[in-house]
């Protein structure tokens, strides 16, 4: 309703008081509000002039005035009478009389016109009013509504984010798992690697070498040890990635139950009419202003929440990659070396099982070459001792002929074969002796041969039982892929 017109405050000043005396009449006596009539307070011995009015004009009369007034008209009426009256005193004109009317009604409808007006302009003004406290109301309630829309848009997009963090906690924290699992899988193989060149180190005289077995063991211990150190640097970078990720969930869920009860407090105050239970007033209320955010700020802490939500979502996406890139790269790295351990222990295994057949045929040969050598000593022998009769029977003859008498003693041709024959069995004697010294010598090197073979086939015996029982029965407990990845 538009305001028509405007408020004339110079209309609701008192009206002007007339100097007329006021009508005696119905209508007249009728507003309250107009001012009383005045009394005529004269003495009774002083005669009753005009100007006795107008000098007493001004006094307000009282009740007991006004009663003995109507009752001093009701004894002129009946007791006085213009043809009694001796002499006549000075009364009002006629045309006073008319003014004194016409003022009366002048005043009268002033009155009423400035009633009236003030009348119309209270009531548009109370109607005016009214629309103006309902438009405002109406104005607030949609502002509330359009707050409760905010608010739920931003609680539907907390809501959505807080869902997709505690899923991708739930997935750190699956690959954190797996993680760990694969670190503790990773302390066998370790274990094992370090027995293996443990074990190795039992190893006797030459074949305690430094050969690609060693070697590639000493690399897988490295890679292990690699392995785990990076698997420990990105485990602890999980746990701190977990600890934000937390920490971002607990300041949505906090900003989250934050709206949630504003949402509650902003929906009640939505729902409140005037005819609500439970308004009242609350003085003061409207100086106080406990606000600590503006629109702006307001949206753009949720804004902010959310987006470092989301990095943080994108950091530990990242980060879950980069985990499972490692797990398949350190399983990769230690299936690969291994493998290259075990086919270094297998071509040392089938190396020192070579050496070591061939140290037993070698072995076997030396026996056979010992025993034909002791033969031959024994031959030897038996040669020297049968030599001996022979050369007894020549130097016998030899000494039994030195005794012919005289001329009998003579270098006959028996004489000359005997001492040949002594000399050469002295001589044949000479060279067995020879022979079996050289054969004695050589039985001597055999014997020291075959203990080194036999020696040496012992340490063989030793490194093959080392690398193929000890080392190569451990190494079949390696675990497997999925272990090593975390699955299992």
């Amino acid at each position: 309703m538009e305001l028509i017109g405007s408020t004339q405050t110079a209309t609701y000043a008192r009206p002007k008081t007339s100097h007329f005396l006021p009508a005696i009449s119905t209508t007249a006596s009728s507003y309250r509000s107009h001012q009383p009539a005045l009394t005529f307070n004269q003495n009774s011995n002083m005669p009753w002039k005009t100007n006795t009015y107008f000098r007493t004009g001004s006094a307000i009369p009282t009740v007991s005035a006004l009663q003995r007034e109507n009752l001093d008209l009701v004894r002129a009426k009946t007791m006085f009478y213009p043809s009694n009256r001796t002499a006549l005193s000075t009364r009002y004109m006629p045309d006073d009389w008319y003014k004194s009317n016409h003022s009366n009604y002048r005043e009268s409808e002033s009155s009423r016109n400035s009633a009236e007006r003030l009348r119309r302009d209270t009531i548009r003004l109370i109607q005016d009013k009214d629309q103006l406290t309902r438009r405002t109301q109406e104005t607030t309630s949609k502002n509330i509504g359009e707050r409760l829309n905010n608010i739920s848009f931003w609680r539907s997009e907390l809501n959505h984010e807080i869902d997709n963090m505690v899923t991708e906690i739930a997935a750190l924290t699956d690959v954190k798992r797996r993680l760990e699992r694969a670190l503790a899988e990773t302390e066998s193989p370790l274990q094992v690697s370090q027995e293996c060149l443990f074990h190795r180190e039992k190893r006797m005289t030459i074949d305690l070498v430094h050969d690609d077995v060693e070697i590639d063991l000493i690399k897988e211990v490295e890679v292990i040890k690699s392995c785990q150190e990076r698997m420990r640097r990105h485990l602890e970078r999980a746990i701190a990635q977990l600890a934000s990720n937390r920490a971002a969930q607990h300041e949505l869920e906090r900003d989250l139950s934050d709206k949630l009860t504003a949402q509650r407090i902003d929906d009640r105050c939505h729902h409140l009419r005037n005819t609500s239970d439970g308004i009242s007033y609350y003085r003061g209320i409207d100086r106080l202003d406990p606000s600590v955010s503006l629109p702006d700020s307001w949206s753009k802490y949720t804004d902010d929440n959310i987006l470092h939500s989301q990095s943080e979502r994108a950091a530990s996406h990242r980060l879950r990659d980069e985990i499972e890139i490692l797990l398949n790269a350190t399983s990769n790295e230690m299936w690969n070396q291994f493998n290259t351990v075990n086919v270094s222990f297998t071509n040392r295994i089938s190396e020192t099982a070579d050496a070591k057949n061939n140290l037993q045929a070698h072995l076997a040969k030396t026996l056979q070459e010992i025993f034909q050598t002791e033969m031959l000593i024994e031959a030897l022998k038996k040669a020297i001792r049968d030599k001996e009769n022979p050369l007894k029977v020549a130097q016998t003859r030899l000494e039994e002929r030195s005794r012919r008498p005289n001329v009998e003693l003579c270098r006959d041709n028996p004489h000359h074969r005997l001492i040949t024959e002594v000399r050469e069995i002295e001589d044949t004697v000479q060279k067995l002796k020879g022979r079996l010294m050289e054969a004695e010598n050589t039985l001597q090197n055999l014997v020291k041969t075959k203990v080194i073979l036999e020696y040496d086939l012992s340490v063989k015996a030793n490194s093959l039982f080392l690398d193929q029982e000890k080392c190569m029965s451990m190494r079949k407990s390696f675990p497997s892929t999925p272990r090593l990845i975390g699955y299992t």
